[in-house]
């Protein structure tokens, strides 16, 4: 009887767990939505460009086989600007992919810094936020706007 509630106290534990992390949120996001919102409201010093959903993994170094769906706006190299959105196909890969986004942001700044140092600022700014089975990267003008979309889209 003991170990039988010691089984279900771990259960309920666990649960109580996975329900409080972040990556526990369950929320749908149209990534195309949110891509061009975030790009077109977030990003008013450059025009930024689509990029083909089969470029992403050699851009952020996403494996594939994790990516459900991902959407990138960037820009032609003038600004640090770039939007990504990505869904993962589990949620338990958010992780990593914040991660790589984080090791994006980094060098891009590297980059940025010896030729247009002005656009550092914004990457050290950058916003990368996960939600549920979602990942976004967003390096732009209006942090604060950027933040306010991603707040109405569950992040």
């Amino acid at each position: 009887m003991k170990y039988l509630k010691l089984l279900f106290g771990m259960v309920f534990l666990s649960l109580f767990l996975t329900a409080c992390s972040k990556g526990g949120k369950d929320i749908t996001v149209d990534v195309n939505a949110l891509a061009e919102k975030l790009q077109s409201e977030a990003v008013t010093s450059d025009t930024l460009s689509a990029t083909a959903e089969e470029m992403l993994p050699s851009i952020y170094f996403i494996d594939a086989e994790q990516m459900a769906k991902g959407v990138a706006y960037t820009s032609t190299g003038a600004t640090a600007c770039e939007v990504a959105v990505i869904e993962c196909k589990e949620a338990s890969q958010t992780a990593e992919v914040e991660k790589l986004f984080k090791t994006r942001v980094s060098s891009q700044s590297d980059l940025f810094a010896s030729y247009n140092a002005g656009e550092v600022s914004k990457l050290d700014n950058a916003v990368i936020k996960s939600a549920g089975k979602y990942v976004v990267l967003c390096v732009c003008d209006d942090t604060e706007k950027a933040n306010e979309i991603l707040k109405e889209y569950g992040f």
